[in-house]
């Protein structure tokens, strides 16, 4: 969780971006955003925030504030007490708190092994589902 910290950029409330946003680390958007975030990094949404987007994606999204927009995140969604989010949302997990706002439709994705299917054989392939699987039924 340190590292994460380190790492870690921040839009204030007076700032207003519009356009494609691309990051790998975390950001916490605080101010006014329109357009796209395409991104391997964890996202954060103030209260402070309004974001008007087509698409958000990152590996985790925390929502406080509100959204416009579909949201995809490999990892997780969360939706803060008192956000506003209209859109779909797909993601691994999702957990959305009391006194939300939220139109939208729900797909729920299975994260799959980190394994390039291409470079191993089918039964390692195989095996690696069948042991994340058995995993989750744990």
């Amino acid at each position: 969780m340190a590292n994460e910290l380190l790492n870690m950029t921040v839009f204030g409330q007076e700032t207003e971006f519009d356009g494609v946003l691309n990051f790998t680390d975390n950001l916490v958007i605080t101010g006014r955003f329109n357009g796209t975030i395409d991104a391997t990094g964890a996202l954060e949404i103030d209260r402070t925030a309004v974001c008007t987007c087509d698409k958000m994606s990152a590996r985790s999204i925390v929502v406080y504030g509100m959204v416009t927009g579909d949201l995809e995140a490999s990892e997780r969604v969360e939706l803060c007490r008192g956000s506003k989010v209209k859109g779909d949302i797909r993601t691994a997990n999702l957990r959305i708190a009391d006194s939300v706002e939220f139109e939208g439709q729900v797909s729920m994705i299975d994260n799959m092994p980190d394994v390039n299917i291409f470079s191993v054989a089918s039964v390692e392939y195989k095996n690696a589902i069948v042991m994340k699987n058995s995993d989750a039924d744990l």
